[in-house]
């Protein structure tokens, strides 16, 4: 097939423009990422644990990831399951195949979404931003705008002997973020 023709299809694929009783080759059934995210909010709807979609994605081959996580505690197995159950269901392995995979994000992952910022406040994390240093301190507030991090440090001051304790706010917007993770300890 040359490449004219499967951007032909491709377009109308992704157009909408089929008509009816078109044949649509097999390797342009690619699932819609939509949808998918149509289904998980109808369970997590159904669910009503403060649940919410963290990222989606869907690779050329069908496998579909779905991140979920929870605004107060932890996300459940049975959540994940049911989740999973809900967009399995409602797609049809006869037109496409696909492999699906619902799950939390791990605390090693970078926060992704506002969300997960509001979920961890008062939590130690690591910032780190577009410009600048890394930054350890605690997350001290975030909104739909941006966060505060709180950093400690010790200083001598001039004139005096002991170590004082310095504690300094530093505030970002989404746009200047990096990435950000929890830091883990194990007191």
């Amino acid at each position: 097939m040359n490449f004219t023709i499967l951007y032909l299809y491709l377009h109308k694929f992704y157009e909408n423009e089929w008509n009816e009783g078109t044949t649509v080759p097999s390797f342009c059934l690619m699932i819609n990422k939509k949808k998918i995210e149509e289904l998980a909010l109808e369970r997590i709807a159904e669910l009503d644990k403060d649940l919410f979609i963290v990222e989606i994605s869907i690779s050329a081959s069908n496998s579909i990831r779905v991140e979920i996580d929870s605004a107060a505690g932890n996300v459940a197995i049975e959540d994940c399951i049911s989740v999973s159950r809900n967009i399995e269901h409602n797609l049809d392995r006869e037109e496409q195949d696909f492999e699906l995979q619902v799950s939390s994000p791990g605390l090693d992952k970078p926060f992704r979404v506002v969300q997960q910022y509001k979920k961890n406040v008062g939590r130690e994390v690591k910032l780190t931003p577009v410009e600048g240093d890394k930054l350890e301190g605690v997350l001290k507030s975030a909104d739909d705008n941006g966060v505060v991090i709180e950093t400690t440090r010790k200083e001598r001051l001039e004139g005096k002997k002991k170590k004082v304790t310095v504690v300094e706010e530093h505030p970002f917007t989404y746009d200047e973020i990096k990435e950000t993770k929890i830091i883990i300890t194990f007191k």
